[in-house]
């Protein structure tokens, strides 16, 4: 096992506590507020892209689980090698194409199977345009965060709608289907936990023990992200 990040290679939804009537019970709702009132807070500076290593060894205890980090502007961190084999190798990626909010919007897309073949994915372009209005009112500052939302105002057509509608809110996503050109149909639970200490998350895809799409990882582990049976590893 190998936890790839980016400078080597080149929720599931929590339990809330119920806010006072009226006030915010989010995150997003509470940053989106702040917006409105010109008053968004600044959490000094840039967003943060270092994946501190306790998790980065995590990543390599999970080999039955596709496991990766993400920053708050949605760019793939850090991931393990189920990771690889279900979606994507990202150390064969240039850094600005491991972007998870530019490839939903701008691709490269293949027409049978959009954004690695999932079945919710406008939903998840839904949840990327929310979060980034999100990560724009925590970091005001950061020209990648505003270069980022600016050119996928530019150049992204359903981007630019969904900006508009000013949703600040989505239903969590509990399971997750991938058509892999591979393995074909296989269902994942999705879990996403906050670390909170650098705004990142970290995304786990995972099976039942026993079930068939357990089975179907475990052949996508020693298939590998090429297909041959070799996973590729990081220099």
């Amino acid at each position: 096992m190998c936890a790839r990040t980016a400078t080597s290679s080149r929720r599931s939804p929590g339990v809330r506590r119920r806010a006072p009537e009226g006030r915010p019970t989010s995150y997003a709702e509470s940053d989106h507020l702040h917006v409105l009132a010109g008053t968004a807070p600044n959490r000094s500076g840039l967003h943060r892209r270092d994946v501190r290593p306790s998790i980065l060894a995590l990543l390599e205890r999970l080999p039955q689980t596709a496991a990766f980090v993400t920053s708050a502007v949605f760019e793939v961190l850090a991931w393990n090698d189920l990771t690889a084999a279900l979606m994507e190798d990202y150390a064969e990626l240039a850094p600005d194409e491991r972007n998870l909010a530019r490839r939903a919007f701008l691709g490269p897309q293949r027409p049978e199977a959009p954004l690695y073949g999932i079945s919710d994915a406008a939903e998840f372009r839904q949840h990327v345009v929310m979060e980034l209005r999100a990560a724009l009112a925590r970091y005001p500052e950061d020209p990648a965060v505003a270069g980022l939302v600016a050119e996928l105002c530019d150049e992204s057509p359903e981007f630019a709608r969904l900006w508009e509608l000013r949703d600040v809110q989505a239903a969590p996503t509990l399971t997750k289907t991938f058509h892999h050109p591979v393995v074909g149909e296989v269902t994942v639970d999705c879990d996403a936990l906050a670390l909170t200490d650098r705004d990142q998350r970290l995304v786990l895809y995972s099976a039942p023990p026993g079930s068939r799409d357990a089975e179907t990882l475990a052949l996508l582990g020693v298939v590998g992200a090429d297909g041959g049976g070799v996973l590729p590893r990081a220099t």
